[in-house]
């Protein structure tokens, strides 16, 4: 196994200390001279035609310097950007952001403002004239497929957008083989991500019709792309700078506000600002699907699996575009099943249009198959855990979707599980103990990576991914194993989508894996340049030089020459400029997908039976990692899923009335 100096250990980040102490700026903190405010009206209904807007009223009032409406949106084809784990509708995206002839939700954006002030804009767009011709919700998947049920699109029958399939083996033949058969419906509530910070960016027009944004965002190269091609620009036009980002978990990766803020500054001629109140990220940003799903195992009485069927629904939203596709992926992905059948549908409804959320699609489909494996290990009065290992998928297995699996861990966090002090620990009355497995990929995709040598030995890394998981310094980890040096003597920052190479989102667990590739292969780039180098200096074949812990050092020294001595980075850094000038290192990959990961986690569950409050007594989790870059943040990503999946499970749901309007739009609804 390979020895490593800094990989696998815990240094401190380095915007630790700016975040901790204030300095770190976020999406709502930059300000310009002359910058305007932006607000926008949203619709109150969930489903209306538009039949007019009057804007007069409002433009007319003191401090108001423009409106907008979807009429200053250019029609959009309906063109895909890569958005992380799914595709973006251009023409879905343009019409999310201010609604043409329709609404599709309620605070669906109908308009927008620019003023001298907040207080102005908001009081403005309250002065616009909306008329509607309200139309029926539909609110949940049952509604959306019923028979006769009102369209959101005249192109989408029965409102189903999509749908997937796979499927192996004889189903019908299976289930007649099974001594056990246990089928379940399962329903997840549409619920939000959660982020602390808001939406907020600030958009500039200079001279030259160039823009430039700065925003909080998990993809700047996503929102250069979609600001693009919604408002007809050429990409090299548009200069996006991420902020900090006070949370993410995949709902920063669609624009809500950025190319309206655009729109506003060309229209005036001045620098515009738009941030989102937070019941404005509820009403109207992507939260995560609520589905339905229905699952059938079929088990011989050994507990071999031979026989699945999964039925799963997810709402996509005003537009298509759930992660259905991916919960079918996922939701057989951890056993080897003979025959099985999987469908998954992507229907649209009136609520907001989702975006991703941890492993987007996977936690609704797992949950309902694991829910039903421990049903089936109760009829087999079998140890839930033994029954996943039974049936564990192992190296050389084919997956649901197709690919056979590499080497993967799922038998060792599974025998870890069933060895853990936790599984084995006594439970107390009225808690319960359960298990589950997870599953998800490593989407790879492209990334580009800069790193530059400084005159004293230090590096910086540029890279074009917002850092929302501690990836800044694993990047850094990774120079500094590259080239021998410490990793406090590497500064990774975060370019504008001017000053490197296009990166695609930071989403998809792909940031570590992918853009980690490329810091890793511009660090060797360096590396290579500091070998030829040394070649140089030393009057030799750069092939007579190796590399060794931060060191160029003589190969093949014949006995009786003259003795090279080895040039450590600091001593070759210095040289730079009397040896061939400056060393930058670059790289560009595109990266496939990676080996997916797995997981088994244990919970212990006490319930009042007065009360009905259940309480988390202990929980433990136990991913399949690879080899963790920086242990600490790997942990943190475990504990923070963790107490994400709790609140989803026990705590949180959107709730919306018949008229389809949400009822609990914050924190403390």
């Amino acid at each position: 196994m390979t020895q490593f100096t800094y990989i696998g250990t815990r240094p401190i980040r380095h915007d630790g200390v700016d975040k901790v102490t204030g300095r770190a700026a976020y999406g709502a903190d930059f300000s310009l001279p002359g910058m305007l405010h932006g607000a926008v009206l949203r619709s109150p209904h969930a489903h209306a035609r538009i039949v007019s807007i009057e804007t007069s009223a409002a433009e007319a009032m003191p401090g108001v310097k423009a409106v907008v409406t979807g009429k200053d949106i250019p029609p959009n084809s309906a063109k895909l950007v890569l958005g992380g784990e799914a595709a973006l509708d251009l023409r879905d995206m343009g019409d999310n952001l201010l609604a043409h002839d329709k609404v599709l939700y309620h605070g669906h954006a109908v308009a927008a403002v620019a003023a001298t002030s907040v207080d102005i804009a908001r009081e403005a767009a309250q002065h616009i004239k909306v008329e509607y011709d309200v139309l029926p919700p539909v609110t949940s998947i049952d509604q959306a497929i019923a028979p006769g049920a009102p369209r959101l699109h005249e192109a989408i029958a029965q409102n189903i957008a999509n749908r997937v399939e796979f499927k192996r083996g004889d189903v019908q033949n299976g289930f007649a083989d099974a001594d056990v058969v246990v089928e379940r419906e399962f329903r997840t509530p549409m619920v939000h991500q959660g982020y602390i910070e808001p939406h907020a960016c600030v958009a500039r027009i200079g001279q030259d019709g160039r823009a430039v944004v700065w925003c909080s965002t998990q993809g700047p190269f996503v929102v250069r792309e979609a600001c693009a091609g919604i408002l007809g620009m050429d990409a090299a036009h548009i200069k996006v700078i991420s902020s900090e980002i006070g949370g993410g978990f995949g709902g920063k990766i669609v624009v809500y506000l950025e190319p309206l803020a655009i729109l506003l500054s060309r229209k005036t001629d001045r620098p515009v600002k738009m941030v989102m109140t937070r019941e404005e990220v509820f009403r109207a940003t992507g939260p995560t699907s609520g589905s339905k799903v229905r699952v059938k195992f079929g088990a011989k009485r050994d507990g071999t699996l031979v026989a699945a069927s999964v039925s799963l629904w997810y709402e996509a939203g005003a537009y298509r575009g759930s992660p259905a596709g991916a919960g079918a992926m996922c939701c057989l992905s951890p056993y080897r099943i003979p025959n099985f059948f999987i469908e998954a549908h992507d229907v649209v409804v009136n609520k907001p249009k989702v975006a991703a959320y941890r492993a987007p699609g996977s936690p609704m489909a797992m949950f309902a198959t694991e829910s039903v494996l421990d049903e089936v290990a109760r009829k087999l009065d079998m140890d839930p855990i033994e029954l996943r290992l039974k049936n564990a998928v192992t190296e050389g297995d084919p997956a649901p979707y197709g690919p056979k699996y590499g080497p993967i861990g799922l038998t060792q966090v599974l025998e870890a599980a069933r060895n853990h002090p936790h599984y084995k620990a006594p439970l107390k009355a009225n808690q319960g103990r359960g298990v589950a497995c997870g599953f998800w990929f490593n989407a790879g995709m492209n990334s580009s990576a800069t790193v530059t040598l400084n005159l004293d030995g230090s590096a910086a890394v540029l890279t074009g991914n917002p850092d929302i998981g501690g990836t800044r310094v694993a990047q850094a980890q990774m120079v500094a194993e590259e080239l021998g040096i410490p990793v406090e003597r590497v500064r990774p920052s975060v370019a504008d989508t001017d000053s490197v190479g296009h990166t695609d989102v930071t989403g998809g667990s792909r940031v570590c894996y992918a853009t980690g590739n490329a810091v890793i292969q511009a660090a060797r780039d360096i590396r290579d340049q500091l070998r030829a180098r040394a070649a140089k200096i030393w009057n030799v074949d750069v092939d007579s030089v190796g590399w060794e812990s931060g060191r160029a050092i003589p190969l093949n020294v014949a006995p009786g020459s003259d003795s090279k001595t080895p040039l450590s980075v600091n001593e070759l850094a210095a040289q730079m400029p009397h040896t061939g000038g400056p060393i930058v290192g670059r790289a560009a990959v595109s990266m496939p997908m990676a080996g997916p990961g797995f997981a088994a986690h244990i919970c212990d569950l006490e319930v009042d039976t007065e009360t009905g409050r259940s309480t988390v007594v202990r929980y433990t989790a136990i991913q399949d990692v690879g080899k963790a870059v920086h242990p600490s943040y790997v942990e943190g990503q475990m504990q923070g899923g963790a107490s994400q999946g709790i609140g989803w499970a026990l705590n949180e749901e959107y709730v919306f009335n018949a008229d389809g309007v949400m009822e609990n739009a914050g924190f403390l609804d």
